[in-house]
């Protein structure tokens, strides 16, 4: 069984080893011959049975190039997991527009396609929320990502492009965010992400920290198998953002299909359930190439 994890391009400044080496660890300890393939460098991909983008890093910053990837992947039914259907519509953050739609409890989210100021006094009012978070609808680590006062305009770089509005949620700050596991669409364990004092984003590059979480929130777990649910396609891999509203609601934050850490050093198992889900995945794949 030879897997290809898309990692980031060779030229991509952050280090990615400390997500990838556990998972594919994990994949050759269940007998898995793994190989490190850059993204922007994937073109033939034959002698693999599974193709996974695990850690490709840096797509958001060359969105065009990824979604021909994508388009590629179809087009030549790559064995590809998650599904590149999947990947093209969790690339756009305006998903949680549309999960919200579908009655799935996420953070209320307002996208526009040339912001203005006039568009923060309307998320304002719809939002009945002084203080707003905006963000590039295709973005990672928080890049491009601004907290607004009731009286802050809109940031240059943030002006007259295509962004998601939010309200802020304060209650980041004191619990933090729980990011759920599932593997197969069935819950495997989490972790609880907090910013550092006076911040609200909660990645490591920003200071945040990262701890265990031996129990998610009551109805956390039945929340992420809701968003999942609601995706447009089934999901070998998932990580799901949760936070509590101010009002103590539990809310989607993102539901991160393509690239996400799955921090396997706090599963209890290991990291067996995202082997198992991976490798049944890649057995499918071959058995529908043989008949």
């Amino acid at each position: 069984m030879r897997i290809a994890v898309l990692v980031p391009d060779p030229d991509w400044p952050e280090p990615y080893r400390w997500t990838y080496d556990p998972e594919a660890a994990a994949l050759t300890a269940a007998g898995a011959t793994v190989v490190p393939l850059p993204w922007t460098q994937a073109t033939d991909v034959s002698g693999f049975d599974l193709v996974t983008p695990l850690v490709a890093w840096g797509y958001h910053a060359e969105y065009p190039r990824w979604l021909k990837l994508l388009d590629r992947a179809e087009a030549d039914h790559w064995p590809m997991i998650n599904p590149p259907s999947l990947l093209r519509w969790n690339g756009d953050k305006a998903y949680l527009a549309e999960l919200a739609d579908r009655g799935v409890s996420s953070v209320p989210t307002m996208a526009v396609e040339s912001c203005c100021d006039a568009d923060l006094e309307e998320a304002r009012r719809r939002f009945n929320s002084d203080w707003l978070v905006v963000k590039p609808p295709v973005s990672a680590s928080a890049a491009g990502t601004h907290r607004l006062g009731p009286h802050d305009d809109l940031p240059a770089d943030s002006r007259h492009r295509p962004l998601i509005i939010q309200p802020l949620i304060e209650e980041i700050a004191r619990t933090g965010e729980f990011s759920l596991m599932l593997f197969g669409g069935d819950y495997s364990h989490a972790v609880v992400k907090r910013p550092k004092s006076g911040d609200f984003r909660v990645q490591e590059l920003h200071g945040g920290v990262t701890l265990p979480c031996r129990t998610p929130p009551d109805g956390a777990i039945e929340l992420a198998e809701a968003a999942l649910a609601a995706a447009p396609a089934s999901a070998a891999y998932a990580r799901v953002d949760i936070v509590p509203d101010d009002s103590g609601v539990l809310r989607i934050m993102e539901l991160e299909l393509i690239e996400p850490s799955l921090f396997l050093d706090h599963a209890p198992d290991g990291g067996e359930a995202f082997t198992r889900s991976l490798m049944n995945c890649a057995r499918t794949a071959t058995a529908g190439e043989r008949t």
